[in-house]
């Protein structure tokens, strides 16, 4: 009953309009209050969540990729990878896939992704005669690779919460993320050859492509600094992400000289916002958080689940369907810090890795950022394109049921996830 009542009062906050971040918080203090804690405790979990050491990876992460957004990054991206695939079938298709998933793996943001890629992609792809709903539900989809492949601000935040290696999350994440790769570009290839009315594209000389590949390879360099240095053990996270701020300046303002200071202070400017937004939701739910903790709610939903659930299959069937529900309703950072502490014990009282689990989080939230009425992808795509919302959900559809087939296959085969980090 109580889990209940803790429900209806959320979720009357949120109709009422009041942001996730202060629903949380004040439905926190409120149970605080109520139970006769002492109100003090919402001070104190505030100052131990800002006082964490990862977190600062979160806002230079966002100020990088903001850089690279502004510095025309992506078109320098997309045209290079666009030479070496274009001529194939549904060439354009692949080249936009491929981009975003090289641009994940720089900037860590699902949206920067998003608009990144969609802002030059999809002019190019509806020209050729792609379908609009299709290119719509490609890039939309395909932004959504900011948050699995690494580095990934979701999975610092998971990190974070459960005070589990980033690290290995990271690593966790690559398998799934060229799964997803690989099973965009398939459906791609099959809807271009028996789907799509499009004009291929010539094959570009090997000059051209010499000459694309040459003005992105900073980009690439970036990525690999990134990537490497945090796999290698050169530098933690958070190291990684101020060096890629100082190597994403150099390479906008120094080398390809597209970063002005206007476009220098926008960049700072967004960054610093979404940073803000990003740490009152912590906030909030961390103050949540601890109440829901002290009435040992986590407690009660795990030994419900365990009473009345037999099966690991039948806990992730459940599980999936209540986050496919919040994703309806919440963001994808709000869905990491309120369901985390609710569903994980459950989960590891199953057998289930918390690395395993934070993955397949993670690919649940994709689902999330591509689901109306609050999907955020939908919204970055339909501002960039000037479409309808309703154009954007239907053309997600398809990649959305390949996102929930890659649950499946992840459940099937969690070594997909959990080889690289530990066996590898």
């Amino acid at each position: 009953m109580t889990i209940l009542l803790i429900l209806v009062a959320l979720f009357g906050l949120l109709l009422l309009g009041v942001p996730v971040a202060f629903s949380l918080g004040m439905l926190g203090l409120a149970m605080l209050y109520l139970g006769g804690f002492s109100p003090l405790m919402a001070p104190q979990a505030l100052l131990s969540t800002m006082d964490g050491f990862i977190l600062l990876a979160v806002p230079l992460f966002l100020l990088m990729s903001n850089i690279l957004l502004k510095g025309g990054v992506g078109r320098d991206l997309f045209a290079a990878v666009q030479a070496w695939v274009g001529h194939w079938p549904g060439g354009l298709a692949v080249a936009t896939i491929i981009s975003c998933g090289i641009f994940a793996a720089i900037s860590g943001s699902s949206v920067a992704t998003a608009a990144t890629i969609g802002t030059v992609a999809a002019p190019e792809m509806i020209n050729r005669g792609y379908e609009k709903r299709f290119v719509y539900g490609l890039l939309a989809a395909g932004g959504t690779l900011g948050i699995l492949i690494p580095p990934s601000i979701p999975l610092i935040i998971y990190g974070f919460v459960t005070e589990e290696s980033v690290i290995a999350l990271f690593m966790a994440g690559i398998g799934p993320g060229l799964a997803l790769i690989a099973a965009f570009i398939v459906y791609s290839v099959i809807s271009a050859k028996f789907l799509q009315k499009y004009e291929p594209l010539p094959p570009v000389s090997w000059p051209e492509r010499w000459r694309a590949s040459t003005r992105a390879l900073p980009s690439l360099l970036l990525a690999a600094v990134i990537l490497g240095g945090i796999y290698s053990g050169a530098f933690t996270p958070t190291e990684a992400a101020a060096i890629g701020f100082a190597v994403a300046l150099l390479i906008t303002g120094v080398l390809l000289r597209t970063l002005t200071w206007k476009k220098l202070w926008d960049a700072m400017v967004e960054a610093m916002s979404t940073t803000v937004a990003i740490l009152l939701i912590i906030a909030g739910a961390k103050i949540f958080g601890k109440a829901i903790t002290l009435y040992r709610i986590p407690q009660d939903i795990s030994v419900l689940i365990s009473d009345h659930i037999a099966t690991p299959l039948g806990l992730i069937l459940i599980v999936s369907v209540v986050l496919l529900l919040m994703g309806l309703v919440f963001e994808a950072l709000s869905m990491v810090l309120i369901m985390t502490p609710v569903l994980l014990p459950a989960a590891m009282a199953m057998g289930f890795d918390p690395i395993w689990f934070g993955i397949y989080m993670v690919i649940m939230v994709e689902c999330a950022l591509i689901t109306p009425p609050v999907g955020l992808n939908l919204y970055v795509i339909q501002s960039v394109t000037r479409s309808t919302l309703g154009d954007v959900s239907k053309g997600v559809l398809p990649f959305l049921l390949i996102m929930l087939m890659l649950t499946a296959v992840l459940y099937a085969l969690p070594d997909l996830a959990l080889y690289i980090p530990f066996k590898l």
